[in-house]
């Protein structure tokens, strides 16, 4: 029987890329998110931005269609910058804390009732918020409270399964290179880089 990949964050770009790997690899994938991936298998789609709320009809809906499953990836996520004195870092807390930690926990949450024994869950934390980002302390604050999840999330899962935190530089995406258009493109993080590091964690 074929292994199976639940992604959360399946439609984005980092999302497509895992999801189209483990495809390939003959795993049966099932993406998690507000629209669909043609790519895998099966989609489940959340309604609007407050993926929390859906939570438990989320983990329903995929227990009773799909059951358990090998790895959970979260790959949702996104950026903003600015400073603690720019009115816009105050305002993009908010967006920092749906695309990053409630995914992150929306995740974490359906690892914990839908992982075999022995699986792997995946969280994408930041190298950046290993220390102070003064210059993005929205996105760094909530990075650091993902890295405190990743901490804290493997005591919560079935037996023997592992907690990989990936905590990669800037992701190299299209939506990224046009944000940082005078960035160094090749510091960043490549989707492919960061689909190597969950692949052997899988065996």
């Amino acid at each position: 029987m074929s292994k199976k990949l639940l992604v959360v964050g399946g439609a984005g770009a980092l999302g497509r890329g895992v999801v189209s790997h483990f495809g390939r690899a003959s795993w049966g994938v099932t993406s998690v998110d507000f629209s669909a991936n043609d790519d895998a298998h099966n989609n489940v789609l959340l309604l609007n931005s407050n993926s929390l709320q859906q939570a438990e009809q989320t983990l329903k809906e995929i227990s009773s269609r799909y059951g358990k499953v090998n790895t959970v990836v979260c790959t949702a996520g996104g950026w903003a910058g600015g400073s603690i004195r720019d009115a816009d870092s105050l305002i993009n807390l908010g967006e920092m804390h749906s695309k990053n930690l409630e995914s992150a926990f929306l995740a974490t949450y359906l690892a914990s009732h839908l992982l075999v024994p022995g699986g792997l869950l995946v969280l994408t934390g930041a190298t950046a918020a290993l220390q102070a980002t003064p210059g993005m302390v929205s996105y760094g604050a909530i990075k650091a409270a993902t890295h405190h999840l990743i901490a804290s999330a493997a005591t919560e899962l079935p037996e023997e399964s592992s907690v990989l935190g990936v905590l990669p530089t800037t992701i190299d995406t299209p939506m990224n290179r046009k944000f940082m258009a005078d960035a160094d493109f090749s510091t960043w993080t490549k989707v492919k880089s960061f689909i190597l590091l969950v692949c052997p964690h899988h065996h």
